[in-house]
Formats: structure tokens, sequence, C-alpha cells
């Protein structure tokens, strides 16, 4: 599977932005501190994140971000795609041309797998890893991350990038 830093640093930066909005709107240089996301980073992932709604930008003194959608519509497949992060575990890209301009024998195993994870990360929201955050700061959650686990809920009406994963 292919998750790159991209991906990883979106979440990571929605999810700061989620647990500091409350009081006045976050900026990106104070998830780049608390983060450790270089500025500029920080600065293209939000201009995508903007343009799929996922955030909104509040100019002026005190200004900075907001969520665009309250935590339980934002799944974590809506961070990943928003910044153009393909989940795929094909070598072909889903164009089942992986074999000497053919289909691999494997096409199909990978395929499924592209649509698990989709799935999974689909049903997993932003109020879900704020509340799991929250409760593991609290001294409540498990203290050992591999064994924390999150249920997760159809939140998605369609699959994000369904021509990705099509068999």
């Amino acid at each position: 599977m292919r998750l790159t830093t991209k991906g990883r640093f979106a979440v990571t930066a929605m999810l700061d932005l989620a647990l500091n909005e409350d009081v006045k709107p976050v900026t990106l240089a104070g998830i780049s501190e608390r983060q450790a996301i270089s500025l500029s980073y920080l600065e293209q992932l939000f201009s995508r994140l903007r343009r799929q709604g996922l955030v909104t930008s509040v100019r002026g003194p005190g200004g900075g971000y907001r969520l665009g959608k309250p935590h339980a519509q934002i799944s974590v497949s809506h961070i990943i795609t928003a910044v153009d992060e393909l989940i795929d575990a094909t070598q072909c890209g889903g164009k089942e041309d992986c074999h000497s301009e053919g289909r691999c024998m494997t096409h199909d195993l990978w395929a499924s797998l592209n649509n698990k994870i989709l799935d999974y990360l689909s049903g997993v929201t932003l109020a879900e890893l704020v509340e799991n955050k929250r409760q593991t700061d609290a001294g409540n959650a498990v203290d050992n991350a591999s064994e924390i686990s999150f249920t997760p809920r159809k939140t998605c009406a369609a699959p994000l990038v369904a021509e990705e994963v099509t068999a």
C-alpha cells in the first residue's frame, strides 16, 4: 500500500485542528509547531483541504482555519483523498497493465485490499479520532497503541476513489 507522508500529515493536521479550534481559529504556524510539520507543506495541504470544503479560512487578526464540516462528517478517507493521495496496493494503479501490458494474476487480491482499506478509512471519522485522543490524554485509553481500535461506521454514500480500485 502506498500511503505517503502527504496523507499522514493531512490527517495529523486535521486532528490537531479539530482538537484546537474550540476557542478561536487555528493557525498553520501553531499546527506546524505542535506537529513538527513544515509551514510551507501545511499551506499546500490546507489549500487542497479548503478546495474540498473540509476547512474554511478566517482572515485578519486572530485568523486561521476552522473545520468546514462537523467532526462526524469528515472521514479519514475524505482527508486523504482531498490532498490527492491515492490508496492503492496494486502495482498498476488499477489500470490492469501490471504484467507485460496485461493483468497480473494477483490483481484481484490487491484491488480487494484497496476496497477494504478504503471502506475502513471511510468509516473512521474525525470525531472518533478526537474522542480517542482525548481519552488517551485523560489516561482512560489503553497504553499500547496497537490495542486501540476504532469501530468504523459507514459515513460515505459512495466510494471516493472507485475508479482507482475497480478490478
